[in-house]
């Protein structure tokens, strides 16, 4: 992991097209702006574990099931 220290309004680039910026800093909270190509997908962290919960138990699911009818 990288470890960088910014103040409000400076920014980190990544790959080149991905801009984090920091907005604003209140207490423990910080705010920040991503800017993105629309075909980044940009989550926060725990939506994005639910979401790759969702899809493993959807392929799990789905398997059983066609197991199962293969099977007969």
């Amino acid at each position: 992991m990288l470890a960088l220290s910014r103040k409000k309004n400076e920014a980190i680039v990544i790959n080149n097209n991905i801009e984090v910026t920091v907005l604003e800093v209140k207490g423990d909270q910080v705010k920040i702006g991503i800017t993105a190509p629309k075909e980044v997908p940009v989550y926060r962290k725990e939506v994005y574990v639910q979401i790759q919960n969702a899809n493993k138990e959807a392929v799990n699911a789905d398997g059983m099931d066609a197991l199962k009818n293969l099977l007969g």
